[in-house]
């Protein structure tokens, strides 16, 4: 008995140890760098806009493949920007960090538009759901990308 008391107190001080996650502080980052990757595509610098992304990063969106990888996702990005007209850029809504502060989620609102085939500009509004991974060196990365048309803005 003694024993099992040595180790649910010794169990219950590590515990007791952790550092407290400052969730809204890291959130607060999450959110940041959210705005600033939405920026970084005007610039249309591919390879800046793909190191947003985990290296093992997954991508859904309406009407197209998943794509798995940032090789995948390089060569989405890549065909997106010979659309003519395309322009993508978003606005975080909300994040929401773990309690162990290594994952959070975000919800969006994104635009995406272009030029159709008659010369017209196109915008769909989208909503989007984005999970982020807490990396070894303590930099935020986008692990899963999932972007679905929002009906009451694209009327």
């Amino acid at each position: 008995m003694k024993r099992i008391v040595s180790v649910v107190m010794l169990v219950t001080a590590l515990g007791c140890n952790q550092p407290k996650v400052d969730k809204k502080a890291e959130g607060e980052k999450i959110m940041q760098l959210s705005k600033d990757w939405s920026q970084t595509v005007a610039t249309k610098d591919v390879e800046k806009i793909v190191s947003y992304w985990a290296d093992d990063a997954f991508v859904m969106q309406d009407g197209q493949p998943p794509f798995k990888g940032k090789q995948a996702i390089r060569q989405m990005v890549e065909e997106s920007f010979k659309i003519p007209g395309f322009s993508i850029s978003w606005q975080p809504e909300s994040v929401e960090v773990s309690d162990s502060g290594d994952m959070a989620y975000m919800i969006e609102n994104a635009q995406v538009s272009y030029t159709d085939s008659t010369g017209k500009r196109v915008t769909h509004h989208n909503k989007a759901v984005s999970i982020w991974r807490k990396q070894a060196d303590g930099s935020w990365k986008n692990a899963v990308d999932i972007s679905t048309g929002d009906p009451s803005q694209n009327k």
